[in-house]
């Protein structure tokens, strides 16, 4: 009796898992029909950071870094498969709870396609998924009754039915499990079609209004170990609110100018590309971005002012704040005089001499000088609207980070790396310190408590971008603490209070332990 029990348990959990595969991939086929429609998991998984607590959130990327979105949705996908065990085991016994189980599947990823896309059809995915994944439990359930012993058929017939049962539950199981793997490896690939890759490649970047000159060398260590002072674009560090890299179609992607304006305007991307184009060396920064940690990275930008636009579109006296609203709903927004204050705030079109990739932004992203991410750095950009921060509060803002955002006086210890081990003798201490708008002055470093020694800093590029430093230092064997902290281009020196990134950012001296053998 207890290995019949066994064996229905283990048919159930087989029938559920082969439900949900299923229902995930005739939902990823039907999310092919068209552009903008999404699987029920991204979907779901979308409404889960919009709804998630700001200490989650920053738990996530501490741990995971920018491997948070994967982590996620391995979390997702584990979820599921608990989930289609439970109900497969529950409709072996009634197969109507199978039925139950998968709708309310439905009525969730149902709910989170509503309320997260504007898309025509949205809910189709998540609606075709339930009902082959309704469909299948109740089949496989079925299966799986018929290979139990059929108590009331003679003895003689028994152990045929069984085994003409098993093998029907067998069959079924594989055949399904079949068609979910085909269909979901068809729908991936054809929503390869609405992929944006090939029409990124053949955009033909306009030369600069006043072309930058190559980063000197001056401005350039090369050490090992030392962060580069230009940071590729496929080492860029990512953080946003996009489960999804969103594809946006250039030939009819618009950027609006609205709000508080005397006249709105609206701009295609080869009109973006006829303007006078300029470039700039910005250092963006994540206001995630722990002591020591690695969330900022500095690249060449090509794009329009913005400060153009506005004064194009005349903004209302009485607007002081400038909103970015991107293609996947985010929204940040910033103060007025941030864009008008010439500090080079741009509309980026391109990132290190190439079209910006599309999980930096591609079309067209906001970079501001001197201000954290969350409230400035928008990607996807499909509109810029003058407001007011009476009248709106952006994605980040409204869950508890600040309103106004300058990043901090910030320095970090890239060499000797953290723990690591090194010989006696002389080594490079060597990092990155940065204070966009402000600059680097100085930066010191001290070891074991002692006094500060000045480090060598790189020739300043401009005030925007991060500064090398790097001081050579006689190591003996132990252990040892290295400190650092930097002073910016008023005087200011790095505070060595900690304190973690919510609301405005972290701060503190980086600090690392050195092992010399």
């Amino acid at each position: 009796m207890e290995h019949q029990v066994a064996r229905r348990r283990i048919r159930g959990a087989v029938a559920g898992l082969v439900a949900t595969a299923v229902a995930l991939g005739t939902a990823e086929l039907a999310a092919s029909a068209q552009r903008g429609l999404r699987s029920p998991v991204f979907d779901v998984g979308a409404r889960f950071i919009d709804a998630t607590p700001v200490w989650l959130k920053n738990f996530a990327i501490e741990q995971f870094g920018t491997n948070d979105k994967l982590a996620l949705l391995v979390g997702i996908f584990s979820l599921l498969v608990i989930y289609g065990v439970a109900i497969g085991v529950a409709a072996t016994r009634h197969r109507w709870v199978g039925v139950a189980g998968v709708a309310v599947f439905g009525a969730i990823g149902t709910a989170a396609a509503v309320a997260g896309t504007h898309a025509r059809f949205a809910v189709l995915p998540t609606l075709v998924g339930t009902g082959a994944g309704a469909a299948t439990i109740w089949f496989l359930a079925g299966l799986a009754a018929k290979a139990e012993p059929a108590t009331n058929a003679p003895e003689p017939d028994r152990a045929d039915i069984v085994t003409a049962g098993r093998r029907g539950f067998l069959i079924g199981s594989v055949a399904l499990g079949a068609t979910a793997a085909a269909a979901g490896g068809m729908g991936s690939w054809l929503s390869k079609r609405f992929d944006v890759a090939a029409a990124r490649a053949r955009i033909i970047l306009p030369k600069a209004r006043r072309p930058l000159p190559p980063v000197p060398a001056a401005a350039r260590l090369d050490l090992p170990g030392l962060t580069p002072f230009v940071t590729a674009n496929d080492r860029f560090y990512r953080i946003d609110t996009a489960l999804v890299v969103p594809q946006v179609d250039v030939a009819t992607w618009r950027l609006r100018v609205t709000g508080m304006v005397e006249r709105e305007l609206s701009f295609s991307f080869d009109d973006l590309l006829a303007r006078d184009l300029v470039e700039a060396d910005i250092t963006l920064t994540c206001v995630s971005n722990e002591v020591g940690g690695q969330l900022a990275g500095n690249a060449r930008w090509l794009g329009v002012p913005l400060e153009e636009l506005l004064r194009e579109a005349g903004v209302d006296d009485r607007a002081d704040q400038v909103v970015g609203r991107s293609t996947d709903g985010f929204t940040a927004g910033f103060p007025t005089k941030a864009a008008l204050d010439g500090r080079g705030a741009l509309v980026a079109i391109a990132m290190n001499g190439e079209p910006l990739p599309t999980k930096h932004g591609f079309p067209a992203r906001l970079v501001v000088p001197g201000l954290y991410g969350y409230v400035s750095a928008t990607k996807w950009l499909t509109e810029i609207e003058m407001t007011t921060f009476e009248r709106f509060g952006g994605y980040w803002t409204t869950r508890g980070y600040a309103v106004e955002a300058p990043i901090k006086t910030f320095s970090r210890v890239d060499t000797p790396r953290a723990l690591g081990t090194i010989d006696a003798g002389r080594h490079a201490i060597a990092g990155v310190a940065w204070a966009q708008t402000r600059g680097i002055e100085r930066v010191e470093v001290r070891v074991d408590g002692g006094r500060w020694v000045e480090a060598t800093l790189a020739e300043e590029l401009n005030e925007s971008t991060w500064r090398q430093w790097v001081l050579p230092w006689d190591f003996t064997s132990g252990r040892h603490t290295v400190q650092c902290r930097a002073t910016d281009g008023t005087g200011a020196i790095q505070t060595e209070d900690r304190s973690e990134p919510l609301p405005d950012g972290a701060t503190g001296w980086h600090s690392i332990v050195v092992l010399v053998a």
